[in-house]
């Protein structure tokens, strides 16, 4: 295979350890073509990140990884590929349309590259978006308020979700945990699945953007299936079996190729 910069090959080591549930040093260089010592620097970072759990002669899946991310986590995992994410959803906003912005690292990156639209309306659960379009002067920013959830910086409960449903919104721009093609689209915090299942209701399309780490993935509580997205942005580490059931589905997909990450 084509050799991969040091980002790409930890973000296939932890893809491939949660696939296989247990992975070796020595099949690993084999696969990445690197060396045994570059194999091991890469498990010993990501062990330490928690994203697997070192073991002799390899690594395990780390049965906690299922678990929710900080925010602070998520900042630094696949921050390239989550740029060029953000810029393909921006460049699927157009003026004057009125959206639904979630929560989320890789959301605060689609908000990153609104400012050079004109007659937006953002509405947004997440604080640190509202603070990343306070910056964009063409932009009118609308906090959802509620109880501030201080490990994701999102808001949540009955005044977040009394505040959607007085107003009309084109676009929902969603982000989740869990993306499965029979459990759904999937989050690990019960009151936000709550207020992410109300935003699908009341917007007109709803566009899901993630990066490939989230296919196969099951959090606990369901958003909603597959069939009732309307788009999705997300990198070539998608599995085919993914790009097939959703394209029958009618889901238009927007493909990003990691290669040129």
């Amino acid at each position: 295979m084509e050799q991969l910069n040091t980002i790409e090959r930890q973000q296939e080591i932890v893809r491939l350890t949660q696939q296989l549930g247990k992975v070796s040093v020595k099949e690993l260089a084999e696969r990445f073509l690197v060396s045994e010592v570059t194999v091991r620097s890469d498990l010993a970072i990501l062990d330490q990140k928690k994203l697997l759990v070192r073991s002799r002669g390899g690594a395990m899946v780390n049965s906690e990884l299922s678990r929710e991310l900080s925010l602070k986590e998520k900042r630094h995992c696949y921050s390239a590929l989550k740029q060029q994410l953000g810029e393909a959803v921006a460049a699927l906003i157009k003026d004057g349309d009125r959206v639904i912005l979630d929560s989320g690292t890789t959301t605060q990156q689609v908000a990153a590259n609104l400012g050079y639209h004109k007659d937006l309306i953002v509405m947004t659960n997440g604080l640190n978006i509202a603070m990343e379009l306070a910056q964009s002067d063409e932009v009118e920013v609308m906090l959802t308020g509620g109880l501030l959830r201080k490990k994701s910086m999102s808001f949540y409960g009955s005044l977040a979700e009394k505040s959607l449903r007085d107003y009309n919104f084109n676009k929902l721009v969603l982000g989740v945990d869990g993306f499965d093609l029979r459990s759904g689209l999937t989050t690990h915090f019960e009151k936000e699945a709550s207020l992410n299942r109300l935003m699908c209701d009341i917007a007109t399309e709803i566009i899901v953007v993630t990066d490939s780490s989230k296919f196969d993935q099951q959090a606990f509580h369901v958003i909603c299936a597959t069939s009732a997205i309307h788009t999705l942005v997300t990198d070539s580490g998608i599995p085919q079996a993914y790009v097939e059931a959703l394209t029958k589905q009618g889901v238009q997909l927007h493909i990003i190729e990691k290669n040129n990450l």
